[in-house]
């Protein structure tokens, strides 16, 4: 098996791109023993504060936040940062290359039921001449990502790693710390019978949505003239690891629950790094309306309804959003 610095430079990735994957990595590493010590660690449960999203944080939130924060700023790969537990950017160093956007523990509400957990991460190239002290500089569409990519904490810790040459899994040898290539090319099939979805919001959804999920819950019996089955983690990094592994959709559609907040994904450190790693495995990223990758931020928390997977299933999903 060959580890992963190998494997990016023969992709001709640039060895300062490879060095700032390799820091955000052992970040991770960090992360994965906290997350696998579980209550012997003490930093189970919720704290007494609420993140710039509203959502009250988890001990273990604050941790992995504090732990990719530190590591990235100290390495001087970064020129700044965007978390999801940060209320705005953070800057770095004036002189580097790139920025990086993450989400340190998403799905952190399955910490204290030894649930499926993972950290995302959105690298982009700093604007030249840019100020890291500028929020801007996050105002990029996906399609600009130089890498993306996700570390699952279960079983095994896995990262997803796509720089633009395809998306390859590759997995955490715990006996000597390198990550090693475990899966060349991911590639995702184009027909499944399995879809991703918080079925409890489906008062909430819009009339597209709605039809389209009856459609397939009327099984063999309904339009779709087959049966479906549907799996829910509650981490986007465990529904879309599967959608990667094995095929399927995964959504996460606008809904009317919170007139305030109708998408529940964040376009920078979710959605995008995602979409990314799907269309990097043949599948489709969407809205519903519009290529993810495509979107011009105009805030680093905004979100977004997300439409992912399976090639066919998912353009069969936006034909009933036309």
């Amino acid at each position: 098996m060959r580890r992963l610095p190998p494997v990016l430079l023969e992709d001709g990735c640039p060895r300062e791109l490879i060095s700032l994957i390799r820091t955000i990595l052992a970040a991770c590493k960090e992360i994965s023993f906290r997350v696998g010590q579980g209550a012997l660690s003490g930093v189970l449960g919720s704290t007494l504060d609420e993140n710039i999203q509203g959502e009250t944080q988890k001990k273990l939130d604050v941790l992995t936040n504090q732990l990719l924060k530190d590591i990235l700023l100290e390495s001087g790969y970064v020129k700044a940062i965007a978390s999801e537990e940060e209320d705005y950017t953070v800057a770095g160093n004036p002189n580097a290359e790139y920025i990086v956007a993450f989400d340190p523990l998403d799905g952190s509400s399955n910490t204290d039921i030894n649930s499926l957990v993972g950290t995302i991460f959105s690298v982009m190239k700093a604007p030249e001449g840019s100020d890291p002290a500028d929020q801007s500089i996050f105002m990029q569409p996906g399609k600009s990502q130089v890498a993306a990519g996700y570390v699952l904490y279960g079983p095994s810790t896995v990262l997803a790693l796509t720089t633009g040459k395809g998306t390859r899994f590759f997995t955490l040898d715990k006996t000597h710390g390198s990550f090693l290539l475990t899966q060349d090319f991911a590639q995702i099939p184009e027909e499944t019978s399995e879809y991703a979805i918080n079925a409890s919001n489906q008062r909430h959804w819009q009339p597209a949505m709605q039809n389209y999920i009856n459609d397939l819950m009327a099984g063999e019996t309904g339009p779709r003239a087959r049966n479906f089955n549907m799996r829910w983690i509650a981490a986007m990094v465990g529904d879309v690891h599967r959608v990667l592994c094995r095929g399927g959709i995964f959504t996460y559609p606008t809904d009317t629950k919170d007139p305030n907040k109708p998408n529940k994904l964040r376009l920078l450190y979710e959605a995008n790094p995602m979409a990314m790693l799907i269309e990097q495995a043949g599948g489709i990223a969407s809205t519903g309306t519009e290529r993810i990758m495509d979107i011009q931020p105009d805030a680093i928390h905004q979100r977004v309804a997300v439409i992912l997977g399976s090639k066919n299933e998912v353009e069969t999903c936006l034909g009933y959003h036309k």
